[in-house]
């Protein structure tokens, strides 16, 4: 059988007729799956066609219908899926038709499959494929992808700076045709001026710069009106809003209202208020570029004065320098000054009436942040006074150092103590009296100030701290109320050799069967050269059973000549310093019968106690030495009982 023919004709336009497309001859395959030897071009049908429908779009023919009857069928999405009946066939012309309008934005192509089958079902051809692509119309407008786009810039801004970019949308054709294509403009600008500042894109979006001159100050936003048409700006079209709000630069400085300021403070406060300064800033109030820093630029060499800002108000606060209240006549180190009713705490560092009582300054502000551009600085003076006020005498100095033997007389001089009134406008009288005399050694004398010794004096007192006496003296002013001032005075007491040497312990045990030598120390108060060498002898004949000697430098030793009889003993002992200085000492000495029990006889066998008898050595825990007492009654108890239980609870 010859090859047969099928012929098509496409509906390129609405005006143009319909025409026959024939299936292709054996071997020129036109299924996708299939290599092609040609390309059958699709057939083009154009969106929202008007009708009436069915419209005819190609007829579908096979030349085997000289031979037989041939029915025709399509099948694919749009025709026997969904989505299902947009495309028909008339089943024995093989009339292709479109049902109903077409909508590209909904499915831009549809591939369907023509059929010829003979009357009993068989096919007569291979299937043939067929693409029908919708033809785009302008039926969509732009969207913009927000109604109101917001946009920072900062005021002073050049021409060329980009603020923000806008962007809409378009369900249209944009790559075969222009109707998807957006074209941007900008309407109108609010506010308007001699110039226009803001410019777009028109096919990017891109909102910038275009004038000079933006000033928050003047204009801190803008409303722009931008406009999105399709077909590259010629067609279909909708509106958004775009906000350029200017944000501020520090092209404004802070300036002074007024520019002349008075205060007066008293003298010696620290942190008093002196005054406040007001500035204007036309920046945005609260940012950096509005917030003030002032600085002391002359009258204040010495620090006297500190000036901060106020957050809220943006003044500056002037003061006196902030510094910790310390008495004016500071104590030295390790010494506590004493506080009474009516005395004054005074700045180490502040304003003093007697050594300045006006100052001039001047004073700069500018802000947190650098300008941006070249300003000048706005300056204000302040005059400050400073009021005299009633302070308390100063002694000089405040700390006095006298060095004094400890043996003074009573009534003796020991030093001028004085202060100094700082009130030189105020005519007034001190008067002095002690404040801290510990001891009650000293007198002062309530005019002049002199000092004398009221009792004994003592180095070795506990008083008396490394031979340091320490002393407050008060001098009091004759205002209402008074002021009072303190001064410290140590007595640096000079040793006389005021103390003889003594022993220690002054009372021990021994056993009387096994007398050991005892160790007793030296103490002598006094100081190098009035203490060692020590000598060391006995009184009273108490030498005959003793022996003495001196075996350190603060150390002798006792030993026995001979064993002792039971019970107390007392041995005068005399001691010598380097001075010559003496003194007679009695010992009490417990001679103990250790390990002989009741009964036993001085000569019998005591190399082990009896059966229920005790030996102990028994020492105080404070010195290390024997503790007599408890050592004579713990060694006559016989065996535990009674007393042993009563005596371990001592």
């Amino acid at each position: 059988m010859p090859p047969f023919t099928f012929a098509l004709l496409l509906l390129l336009l609405p005006d143009v007729a319909p025409g026959v497309l024939t299936f292709p001859e054996p071997g020129h395959g036109l299924l996708r799956q299939q290599n092609r030897d040609w390309v059958i071009p699709p057939i083009h049908c154009t969106e929202n066609e008007s009708g009436p429908f069915p419209k005819k779009l190609v007829q579908i023919k096979s030349n085997k219908d000289k031979e037989t009857k041939v029915f025709y069928s399509i099948t694919g999405p749009g025709a026997d899926t969904y989505p299902v009946g947009v495309f028909t066939i008339e089943r024995e012309t093989g009339w292709l038709e479109v049902t109903r309008p077409l909508d590209r934005e909904e499915m831009d192509k549809y591939y369907l499959y023509s059929h010829a089958v003979s009357a009993n079902g068989q096919s007569v051809e291979d299937p043939m494929e067929i693409i029908i692509t919708v033809t785009d119309q302008n039926d969509n407008r732009p969207v913009f992808t927000q109604q109101v786009f917001t946009g920072y810039i900062e005021e002073n801004a050049k021409p060329g700076t980009s603020v923000m970019t806008v962007s809409a949308t378009d369900a249209d054709d944009a790559i075969n045709v222009n109707n998807g294509i957006i074209g941007y403009s900008i309407l109108s600008e609010e506010p308007q001026g001699t110039q226009r500042m803001f410019t777009i894109d028109p096919k990017k979006g891109v909102i910038s710069v275009i004038g000079t001159g933006l000033d928050r100050e003047t204009t801190p936003n803008y409303t722009l009106i931008i406009q999105a048409a399709d077909q590259e700006g010629t067609g279909l079209t909708t509106t958004a809003t775009a906000i350029v709000e200017v944000t501020d630069a520090n092209d404004n400085a802070p300036f002074f209202d007024p520019t002349m300021y008075e205060g007066t403070v008293k003298e010696n406060e620290a942190g008093a208020l002196v005054t406040r300064l007001h500035v204007k800033d036309q920046d945005l109030q609260g940012s950096p570029a509005w917030q003030a820093v002032y600085h002391i630029k002359s009258g204040d060499p010495e620090g006297d004065f500190s000036i901060t800002t106020d957050p809220k108000t943006n003044d500056g606060i002037l003061r006196t320098a902030k510094v910790g209240p310390v008495p004016r006549n500071r104590p030295a180190a390790g010494h506590l000054p004493l506080v009474l009713p009516g005395s004054s705490l005074l700045p180490s560092q502040g304003l003093d009436y007697e050594s300045k009582n006006q100052y001039s300054l001047v004073v700069t502000v500018e802000n947190a942040v650098p300008f941006t551009v070249s300003l000048p600085l706005s300056t204000a003076s302040v005059l400050v006074t400073v009021s005299d006020e009633n302070e308390p005498p100063v002694f000089m100095p405040p700390l006095k150092k006298v060095e004094v033997r400890e043996d003074l007389p009573e009534g003796h001089q020991v030093t001028s103590y004085t202060a100094q009134d700082p009130d030189r406008d105020l005519k007034q009288t001190i008067t002095y009296r002690m404040g801290i005399d510990a001891a009650g050694w000293l007198d002062i004398d309530p005019v002049n100030g002199i000092i004398t010794v009221a009792q004994p004096l003592d180095r070795e007192s506990v008083h008396a701290i490394n031979g340091t006496y320490e002393a407050l003296v008060l001098a009091v002013d004759s205002a209402s109320p008074p002021a009072t001032g303190t001064g410290t005075l140590l007595l640096l007491l000079e040793d006389v050799n005021d103390n003889a040497p003594t022993p220690e312990p002054r009372s021990f045990a021994i056993c009387r069967r096994q007398p050991e030598p005892q160790t007793l120390t030296i103490v002598d108060k006094d100081l190098p050269p009035n203490t060692y060498p020590f000598k060391a002898d006995f009184k009273h004949g108490s030498n005959v059973n003793w022996t003495v000697r001196v075996t350190g430098q603060d150390t002798l030793e006792l030993r026995p000549l001979k064993e002792l009889e039971p019970g107390e003993q007392k041995v005068y002992l005399e001691l010598w310093d380097a001075q010559g200085k003496s003194q007679v000492t009695p010992l009490s000495v417990q001679v103990c019968d250790c390990g002989v029990p009741p009964g036993n006889s001085p000569g019998e066998d005591t190399s082990k106690p009896a059966n229920g008898s005790l030996t102990t050595h028994v020492l105080n825990t404070a010195t290390g030495l024997p503790a007599t007492g408890l050592a004579i009654h713990v060694a006559q108890l016989q065996e535990p009982g009674t007393r042993w239980t009563e005596l371990a609870q001592r």
